[in-house]
């Protein structure tokens, strides 16, 4: 089989997966593949999952049946977390030639060049128990903002994750190479990163044990990059420490996203979380002090085992009187080899989408409200490109998103703009320095 030439690519999932498929596409580009868009069809197909949820992994064969409609003859591997927990049952699919686990998706090339398919499709999935060395990876899709990944895997036992099953131990970057990247990133014209990982928080050094304070610290002084964003930390691991060093810090945004998950401590202590409700408000609490224009984002799950509708009002009560900006939410699905699978009291499906869309109808609430605050402000806005033709979209320092007429060429450009009311996509229309109200 003459060597394909062209590479199209998928993600599904979080913030750190895009980071890994981007090194995957440069390994490919290093190698002298070209990336190609996956709608426009390539000669080979990588679909990097996810498998936090029953839907990820639906929306994993819904790709692999597009990608062979795109070119029949086209080599479709597939790699991620779901491949790591169910190699198998992937390599089942119609259409898949290989299946990569999490120790052999950074050899994706190396494999692809030596596929031999004989008929068959390949699987690669080692023991995720076996020591993983840190893989570095960053996006790097648009010339506005990186996603780099500082710290992979996970030591928390949630009893509704598999996380640690599909990526293995916490482990982490060195803090000479996280800066390292930063600066380069920097140079090459990036203006944003967002710091990612599984459990960033977690993030040690090995060798050192120095942690997350430590880093951040060092990022601080990278002059290359004007903004730097945490893209998740558990509340337990979002110290005083780290709160007061980000309120002091021009680099590092005032957005902090803490996942939540419920808002009673019956769910917290079944879900085997670490920490009660009380430590959340008192996390938001010391945020709010010190930085009262600061952006909450939660993570909650509705519909876990043994959750009652009492229950469940407590965790929608909970979560209306915090000061929070916007949630995500999920609908908790039953996952193999889950300490949750095997409890009792499965709340109804359609109960659990019921109690989902209610959150999500919060969440509104609570974004509108969070923008409303600062609306007639004047805050700093990082432009970047918007899918609509004669507009741009961009962030505040608070992450209020905002939509405004303006050309091209201020993408990648700072203003400060007048914030003006919620449009109807949920932005916030901006008021330019030049008086142009969208």
């Amino acid at each position: 089989m003459a060597s394909p030439k062209s590479v199209a690519l998928y993600t599904l999932g979080c913030k750190l997966n895009f980071s890994e498929s981007s090194s995957i596409g440069r390994s490919f580009l290093k190698a002298g593949y070209s990336l190609a868009d996956f709608d426009q069809g390539a000669d080979i197909f990588v679909i990097n999952t996810c498998s936090v949820t029953d839907f990820a992994d639906r929306k994993c064969r819904k790709f692999i049946r597009r990608a062979k409609r795109l070119n029949p003859d086209a080599l479709v591997v597939v790699t991620g977390c779901y491949a790591q927990l169910k190699p198998d049952e992937i390599a089942g699919f119609e259409g898949v030639d290989m299946v990569l686990g999490a120790a052999e998706k950074f050899r994706i090339v190396e494999y692809v060049q030596a596929l031999d398919l004989g008929g068959h499709t390949v699987v690669k999935a080692g023991n995720i128990r076996q020591f993983l060395p840190f893989e570095t990876s960053w996006s790097q899709g648009d010339r506005t903002r990186a996603f780099l990944k500082v710290q992979d895997g996970c030591d928390y036992k949630c009893s509704f994750c598999t996380i640690p099953q599909a990526r293995g131990k916490s482990r982490s970057d060195s803090i000479e190479n996280v800066v390292e990247q930063a600066q380069k990133l920097g140079e090459e014209g990036i203006k944003e990163i967002v710091l990612t990982g599984v459990n960033t928080g977690d993030f040690k050094e090995p060798g050192t044990g120095r942690e997350f304070i430590d880093l951040i610290r060092e990022l601080d002084r990278v002059k290359s990059i004007e903004r730097f964003r945490i893209s998740s930390i558990e509340p337990n691991l979002c110290s005083n420490e780290i709160i007061d060093f980000v309120a002091g810090s021009d680099r590092f945004m005032p957005h902090f996203h803490m996942p939540l998950q419920s808002g009673n401590n019956k769910q917290l202590r079944q879900m085997r979380r670490r920490y009660k409700r009380e430590l959340y408000i008192d996390r938001l609490d010391r945020i709010h002090s010190l930085m009262p224009h600061a952006c909450i984002g939660v993570d909650v799950i509705v519909g876990f085992p043994g959750e009652t509708e009492k229950d469940f009002e407590e965790t929608y009560r909970f979560i209306n009187e915090m000061d929070v900006s916007y949630l995500h939410v999920f609908t908790y699905s039953e996952r193999e080899n889950t300490l949750a699978a095997q409890m009792a009291e499965a709340v109804d499906m359609g109960v659990r989408k019921a109690r989902n869309q209610r959150l999500r109808m919060l969440s509104e609430k609570k974004k509108h409200f969070f923008y409303s605050r600062f609306q007639g402000t004047t805050r700093r806005v990082l432009f970047e490109h918007s899918q609509k033709e004669g507009q741009l979209s961009g962030f505040t320092d608070n992450y209020i998103k905002i939509s405004a007429h303006a050309p091209a060429e201020l993408v990648n450009t700072f203003a400060e703009v007048e914030i003006g009311a919620m449009d109807s996509n949920g932005c916030a229309r901006a008021i330019l320095p030049d008086g142009i109200l969208v």
